[in-house]
């Protein structure tokens, strides 16, 4: 979801008292639980060793798992 947030009082397209230096950006907003779901894929990457001579079986399996999460979009 594309918005924009005042960088100065933080407020996202809503009714806010501005401070007085208020500066609109724009942002992308997402879900919560979509951002969980790529942390989770990025930490399996990050922590993840595969055992001698499997690098590419494990890289495929997190790829897939890419793939899987970006067609749920």
């Amino acid at each position: 979801m594309k918005a924009w947030q005042c960088i100065g009082c933080g407020r996202l397209e809503a009714e806010s008292t501005c401070i007085g230096i208020c500066q609109d950006r724009p942002v992308e907003l997402v879900y919560a639980s979509d951002y969980m779901e790529l942390e989770t894929l990025v930490r399996q990457l990050a922590v993840t060793s595969p055992r001698e001579g499997q690098w590419e079986q494990s890289y495929r399996a997190l790829q897939k798992r890419a793939r899987e999460l970006l067609a749920k979009r």
